[in-house]
């Protein structure tokens, strides 16, 4: 089965070409576009698509309230790969904090942009990890802050799955976490599992945000 998307962006010329590059590809299929945030509900609970792709910027609803409003009101939500003209911007960190899965940058080549989207819909690693501690060392709270330090010692995670938090932080796969530990992938997966849970994180992206912003790992 492809990978469906739907495009959320309000110039045309930017879905275009997202259109053009994605369809490219056996593996991908778009299924939609939208103008505008405030239009991605009704498309998400009509095409069900596996991914969204969001730009950050948008004049009636931008893409953090876009994504806090999928993830509030659709069961079983898509991820949601966050679509912008700059990396180091607030506004990003804001929909991963919001509950993104991961950004794009809109110059990316069109290499970068498949594999974004396959990364992405297979959740497996964390996209741009350097590029996700950069944004947390700068708009994040460097002492962590309270209610995310809070929920980090409720976690109670087992030092085992303290350490695959650290590594997935860095960016590592499963395969690679299971390659540095000398254990399985299975055993691996089964870790990330028990972290999500107790995180309550619906993905490594959330998983890794909650470890910054509660001082768990520090993201220089």
């Amino acid at each position: 089965m492809p990978v469906t998307v739907l495009l959320v962006d309000d110039e045309a010329l930017v879905r275009a070409g997202l259109r053009a590059v994605l369809e490219a590809q056996p593996d991908i299929e778009v299924v939609g576009e939208a103008a505008d945030g405030a239009a991605v509900i009704p498309l998400v609970r009509r095409l069900r698509p596996d991914v969204v792709a969001m730009d950050v910027r948008m004049p009636l609803m931008d893409g953090i309230e876009a994504t806090r409003a999928v993830l509030r009101t659709v069961a079983d939500p898509p991820k949601i790969l966050v679509v912008t003209t700059f990396e180091n911007d607030e506004y990003v960190y804001e929909a991963l904090r919001a509950g993104a899965d991961g950004f794009l940058l809109k110059r990316a080549r069109p290499a970068e942009i498949v594999h974004a989207v396959r990364l992405v819909a297979e959740g497996e690693s964390l996209l741009f990890p350097a590029s996700v501690r950069q944004l947390a060392a700068e708009y994040g709270d460097s002492a962590g802050n309270p209610a995310a330090r809070a929920a980090m010692e409720r976690a109670s995670l087992t030092e085992r799955e303290a350490e695959v938090l650290r590594l997935m932080a860095r960016g590592l796969s499963n395969a690679e976490i299971a390659a540095r530990l000398i254990v399985g992938t299975e055993t691996v997966k089964s870790h990330v599992s028990a972290v999500l849970t107790k995180l309550g994180s619906r993905d490594r992206t959330q998983a890794v945000i909650a470890a910054y912003e509660s001082g768990f790992v520090a993201p220089g």
